[in-house]
């Protein structure tokens, strides 16, 4: 039986130690080198998806109230024509994150997904246009239809109503802040 010197423990430890300190070094330096052009990316992305929401602005107002984060969408001139609202609700793979625009006058002018983890094929569809388009025109009080939406209902998708449920619940959760900031007033 071999007997173990202290170098034979001692050498693989500082070379294992050395591999991680370098390893470390060098994802410290791609972070510092990547961590502002995402910065500017994700911040590029949200005014983008901004003027998608709420067309009609020529700029937006970031605002608080509270913890609640949202813009606000002016005119030329100053006046306010909207606002735009970053929500969330629990979907069947995960978190629905949408961006919300919302008229002076309480309907809904845009819808875009942010984040979605649902099933490809299924709740994933939930990105489309032709379901996104539905919310527009609609007011608080959105719900979903398996068939034949009403007026302020809109159609499911095919096999994904936990998504379509979902995204209508982060939608009206928008409309609520929407009240919320404006006092309700239409």
């Amino acid at each position: 039986m071999k007997k173990f010197k202290p170098s034979d423990i001692l050498k693989p430890t500082i070379v294992l130690t050395a591999i991680c300190l370098v390893t470390s070094a060098l994802l410290a330096v791609t972070n510092l080198a990547t961590a502002p052009v995402i910065e500017k990316l994700a911040l590029e992305t949200a005014q983008n998806t901004r003027k998608l929401v709420l067309a009609q602005a020529d700029e937006f107002k970031d605002e608080t109230l509270g913890q609640t984060a949202y813009c606000t969408g002016l005119d030329e001139s100053g006046e306010i024509i909207g606002y735009v609202f970053t929500t969330s609700a629990k979907g069947y793979g995960g978190d629905v994150k949408v961006m919300v625009g919302i008229n002076a006058d309480g309907t809904v002018s845009g819808v875009q997904i942010l984040e979605l983890s649902e099933t490809p094929g299924l709740g994933m569809n939930a990105q489309k246009e032709s379901f996104l388009t539905q919310f527009v025109g609609k007011v608080a009080g959105i719900t979903v239809s398996k068939s034949n939406p009403e007026e302020n209902q809109i159609q499911a998708l095919t096999g994904a109503t936990i998504t379509s449920k979902a995204t209508t619940s982060a939608v009206n959760q928008a409309l609520e802040l929407y009240d919320t900031i404006t006092g309700g007033a239409k």
